[in-house]
């Protein structure tokens, strides 16, 4: 079994960005798109049958009703194992639209999320990326076996088939990136903490160079 990964950036996926109403009265944003495409060879010359795609899209599906949480991170780590300080979705629903499995991530309150809700906020076009595991045909590229493990949130690439930047190593690097980080832990609910986060985050965006 090989370690698989695919990006999709804002608009190859489709990225709807959704606010809907909680059962507490409050909001709740979404992401919902393309999360896996079907029958055709990707930019990394793999190709996922659609029969496969639509058993992996089912078994996340049984999960999530079974109670289990789909969890996700901000940018994609090299191995299967979901790292808690960087979570900032988890995945509610898939469904499979034609050949394409299709994902609805819920944007959690860690500060991981806060940090991608106040970039889609922002204007920030984000994308997504699957992380899974399946055995890869050396010949024609073709994948079996294949399984979803979770569903990323990554950073647009400036050009096509650029590697998404890394947006958690990149705050830790970058001049305002600890303050943004430690901003994020405190935001909470706090309305005033929340707003100055933006401004923060704006900021870095420019620094970034990610909007567009």
């Amino acid at each position: 079994m090989r370690y698989l990964q695919e990006h999709l950036n804002f608009n190859q996926a489709k990225i709807r960005v959704l606010v809907e109403d909680d059962v507490h009265g409050g909001k709740t944003l979404y992401m919902e798109g393309v999360c896996i495409e079907g029958g055709v060879r990707n930019a990394n010359e793999r190709v996922y049958p659609v029969q496969e795609i639509s058993r992996a899209v089912e078994s996340v599906n049984k999960q999530v009703h079974e109670g289990y949480s789909v969890l996700g991170e901000v940018d994609h780590p090299e191995d299967l194992k979901i790292n808690l300080d960087r979570v900032s979705h988890c995945i509610d629903k898939m469904w499979m639209d034609g050949p394409a499995g299709y994902g609805k991530l819920r944007i959690l309150p860690t500060p991981m999320g806060q940090l991608v809700k106040t970039m889609l906020d922002s204007g920030v076009k984000l994308g997504v990326s699957s992380r899974g595991s399946g055995n890869v045909n050396d010949g024609n590229g073709q994948v079996s076996d294949f399984e979803i493990v979770t569903v990323d949130i990554v950073a647009q690439p400036s050009a096509p088939n650029a590697y998404p930047r890394a947006i958690y190593e990149g705050l830790r690097n970058m001049k305002y990136g600890h303050k943004v980080l430690e901003i994020a832990r405190e935001a909470g609910t706090d309305s005033k903490v929340q707003r100055y986060l933006t401004q923060e985050v704006k900021r870095l965006i420019r620094d970034l160079k990610i909007k567009e």
